[in-house]
């Protein structure tokens, strides 16, 4: 999985959460303040990744940090599916 697969897997999390068309996102876009994501959405945007890309993510383990744009949030996913393949 590259960085282009997870972006195009987020932007339709994204469609599908927000309800609305989510295109041609940049690395530098914020989650929460650009998109208007709260916590709740966030979740629904997770739990959407799960099923599309088999994305498996314990919520003990989330960090803010990795949420703050979507450079952030892409390499925290690549981060995760790495140590999954890995394990």
């Amino acid at each position: 999985m590259d960085r282009q697969h997870v972006v195009t897997a987020l932007e339709n999390a994204l469609t599908d959460v927000l309800e609305r068309p989510v295109t041609s996102l940049t690395g530098d876009v914020k989650l929460f303040a650009d998109l208007h994501l709260d916590s709740t959405t966030m979740l629904e945007m997770l739990m959407f990744l799960e099923d599309s890309i088999g994305l498996v993510v314990d919520p003990e383990e989330l960090d803010a940090d990795d949420f703050v744009s979507v450079d952030t949030f892409t390499d925290f996913v690549l981060a995760t599916r790495a140590e999954q393949v890995a394990a």
